[in-house]
């Protein structure tokens, strides 16, 4: 998940995140889909979480990516959307645009 994290109490080594967070998942030996049972779950948990601190939102985004290929995800209430392009890592600033678009 990614989030405001912030550290808390005297340790440098405890944080806790701040809503809203949004996901992003590692996919595993370089299989996109082997990923999306994961990030959908951590969207839905993202959802709840984002509720549960009174920072619902609409949209949940998601992402599942091998470093070099990149796939989204869109959670709206109880409907999961996953686009069916996997977006390559260059150029750099096609990918970069839809982080700032998710980011808006």
């Amino acid at each position: 998940m990614v989030g405001v994290f912030t550290p808390h109490g005297t340790s440098p080594e405890q944080y806790y995140i701040k809503a809203p967070v949004m996901v992003l998942v590692e996919a595993k030996n370089q299989d996109i889909n082997s990923g999306l049972g994961q990030c959908a779950s951590e969207m839905i948990a993202a959802q709840i979480f984002n509720q549960k601190n009174n920072q619902p939102l609409e949209t949940i985004y998601g992402c599942i990516t091998t470093g070099i290929l990149w796939k989204f995800l869109k959670l709206e209430q109880q409907k999961l959307y996953i686009d069916i392009y996997e977006i390559p890592l260059r150029p750099v600033e096609h990918l970069l645009g839809i982080f700032m678009q998710i980011l808006k």
